[in-house]
């Protein structure tokens, strides 16, 4: 199914780079831009998107604020932060606002059109300097807390498998043909290890993964 994105930056040559690099991808929809948080939420609450490309330096309202927005009014839309910005607080923020994804701008364009594409299918995926941000300003907090001794939370030969390429940030569509299963047995696998992990979704549990050494 094509995939609507707005893209939200106010560097017009930035934002014009972005939308060159997905016209004519094969999953991509429509293109929205804004050059403002405010301009976005507007677009987004006229159209129908599923991925938000969010730069957070921008004038006025910046795009963690905007984040959240967008996520108040849709718990289903998918938003991806890129930005130069590596702040361990602003990193911290943005996913705790509702990002599926914090991105370098220095990231590959064809590394980014995968991973909107990987997003897009339900991935949660983080820059390999950005991931290490997250654990390290993480230490500490309750909800990832390393835990004492050895500990596998049972999981199977697959599920473990699973549990790796969810890490590296593949969706449930690449891990199943990957591994050459059904979509539907992969579902089920995540299901399962998000409740073995005892976790929300798929972020917390590559983060409690990376944590605790489990894969």
């Amino acid at each position: 199914m094509k995939q609507n994105i707005l893209i939200v930056e106010d560097h017009e040559l930035t934002r014009f780079g972005l939308k060159t690099t997905f016209e004519g991808v094969e999953y991509v929809g429509n293109i929205f831009e804004a050059d403002s948080a405010e301009k976005a939420i507007e677009i987004f609450n006229n159209n129908q998107i599923d991925v938000v490309i969010m730069d957070l330096g921008l004038p006025n309202m910046n795009g963690i604020e905007a984040t959240k927005k967008i996520r108040s009014s849709n718990k289903d839309v998918k938003i991806i932060i890129l930005t130069s910005h590596n702040d361990e607080k602003e990193v911290l923020s943005s996913l705790k606002a509702g990002a599926n994804a914090y991105c370098s701008k220095e990231i590959n364009p064809q590394r980014l059109i995968q991973v909107v594409h990987s997003v897009s299918e339900g991935a949660a995926w983080f820059d390999p300097s950005i991931a290490h941000i997250v654990l390290k300003a993480s230490t500490g907090s309750s909800s990832f807390e390393p835990d004492c001794g050895a500990n596998n939370y049972d999981l199977t030969a697959r599920e473990a498998q699973i549990l790796k390429l969810m890490t590296e940030g593949y969706s449930n569509m690449e891990i199943a043909q990957l591994l050459v299963i059904s979509i539907n047995t992969t579902k089920a696998h995540v299901a399962n290890i998000l409740q073995k992990l005892e976790v929300d979704d798929r972020l917390q549990a590559a983060l409690k993964a990376l944590k605790n050494n489990i894969v």
